[in-house]
């Protein structure tokens, strides 16, 4: 346990944070009692004082309140940073950094003309970020200015379709996820309330240019062919596609890829799949809840090549129960022969709803292995010729690290991007899907379906209602 003393709860989350990347796995109580670190904290006039006690080791120091919130906030973090490496922990590969998007910081100064060598700086001297992730960050916010030169944040807008079934529940998985075998009999009622929406959605955007459409879950192909066509179909026929970039459709699940599905998302005009093994040691995919072999994998991955797709993504999670850093090297050695067009390498994040929490079977894995296996995986990238993309990060991230989306050029998911930076709103259809509304003036809004599919079917016109409100105000 870590013990939390904060007189002034105004950083409590973001010391909270930063002391999870360096004590992953940690309870943290807010009581003086044992505990294998307690820090405590409290304000005087132009200062923090901060106390960190170990059983062996007694810190004291302070950091000074700058003339904004923000200023203070990182100054505190650097601290607080400085002072835990001096108890022997090791340094974290993103420094202070504890959100999720890395990438927006430089996209920001590269967007008030920033030198390069000046946002170096930057990362370093204020998050203390290590070289490598600092330019894994840079390289990858290039490749996104340069790709996002050809989306329109004013007039143009994405499509997000949300499909919450699938075959079964993986341990780690944390997403708006219900059994397809147990709505089976409920999914054409499902897919009339999500076309309705859709359309609903098609009217008030009308003379808006559409310029990416991603369709998500869960696992859309848990349905049957003719409820994809049928839903595509409906995207196709209200929606107006002549400044349509991308069609995405994740495949996912292996087994819930059959040829009919596939010729169906090829008819419609889908141009990037993904097929997602996660991992290519069948121990793992029995031990995540996966119902399909490795077998199944390279099958799935041959029959879309076959059928006709051009531009299939793979993902995969590093961190897994289990896994060695030997099974990461097959793994990866196995990737090489299918050569997709882009991997996407997920360190994983113990989110509190994944059953690797609330079955306490949850793992830390050692950083310097987690690290070392991303190093694998970068490496088959390199080889194969993708380059990063596009790069968030999570919460609980095995090894305090990062996803990364890798692809060969031209090949981008233009969807991943902009759902990272936030430049262009996002309208999404489906329970438990989450639109982004981006305002001229940089403000973001956001409107939340209910996730619960039975309730988003009985309650739809609220659903519509609401985005109706926003577009008004748009």
């Amino acid at each position: 346990m870590i013990s939390l003393l904060l007189e002034d709860m105004t950083f409590e989350q973001d010391i909270r944070e930063l002391l999870m990347a360096f004590y992953p796995g940690e309870k943290y109580i807010y009581t003086d009692d044992t505990a294998v670190l307690r820090l405590h904290l409290y304000k005087k006039e132009h200062e923090y004082h901060i106390g960190i006690n170990t059983d062996s080791e007694v810190l004291e120091f302070c950091s000074k309140i700058k003339d904004t919130k923000f200023d203070t906030k990182n100054e505190l973090k650097r601290n607080i940073y400085q002072n835990l490496l001096k108890l022997g922990n090791k340094e974290l590969p993103w420094g202070t950094l504890t959100g999720i998007r890395p990438t927006k910081i430089v996209m920001d100064l590269l967007e008030k003309n920033m030198p390069l060598e000046e946002i170096k700086k930057h990362l370093k001297e204020v998050y203390m970020v290590g070289d490598k992730r600092m330019n894994l960050c840079i390289d990858t916010v290039f490749k996104e200015f340069n790709i996002l030169k050809k989306i329109d944040y004013k007039d143009g807008y994405s499509l997000y379709i949300g499909i919450p079934f699938c075959p079964t529940r993986c341990l780690y998985c944390s997403f708006t996820s219900y059994s397809i075998a147990q709505w089976k009999k409920d999914t054409d009622t499902y897919v009339e309330a999500l076309c309705k929406e859709l359309v609903a959605v098609s009217k008030m955007y009308k003379g808006k240019k559409l310029q990416t459409i991603y369709m998500g879950g869960g696992t859309p192909t848990s349905l049957e062919g003719c409820q994809l066509t049928k839903i595509l179909d409906t995207v196709k026929t209200n929606f107006d596609f002549s400044n349509l970039l991308e069609l995405t459709v994740e495949a996912g699940r292996p087994d819930s890829i059959t040829r009919e599905k596939l010729i169906a998302l090829r008819d419609m005009g889908v141009n990037r799949i993904s097929i997602n093994p996660q991992t290519m040691q069948q121990k793992t995919l029995d031990l995540i809840g996966r119902k399909h072999t490795v077998e199944d994998i390279c099958n799935s991955f041959k029959l879309a090549r076959k059928v006709g797709f051009t531009n299939i993504n793979m993902d995969f999670i590093i961190g897994l129960n289990g896994e060695t850093l030997s099974d990461i090297k097959d793994s990866f050695t196995k990737v090489k022969d299918f050569v997709p067009e882009s991997l996407t390498i997920h360190s994983l994040a113990l989110k509190r709803a994944a059953r690797l929490n609330t079955e306490n079977k949850r793992e830390i894995m050692d950083n310097d292995l987690m690290l070392s296996m991303i190093d694998v995986a970068t490496e088959t990238c390199n080889e194969l010729g993708l380059k990063p993309y596009y790069l968030y990060r999570q919460k609980n991230m095995a090894g305090n690290l990062e996803n990364i989306g890798f692809s060969k050029p031209g090949k981008e998911c233009l969807y991943n991007i902009l759902i990272m930076e936030e430049k262009q709103t996002i309208i999404a259809c489906g329970a438990g899907t989450s639109s982004k509304i981006v305002f001229n003036d940089g403000r973001i809004e956001r409107i939340e379906n209910v996730k619960d599919p039975k309730l988003y079917i009985e309650r739809l016109d609220e659903m519509i209602k609401r985005k109706e409100n926003m577009h008004g105000i748009d």
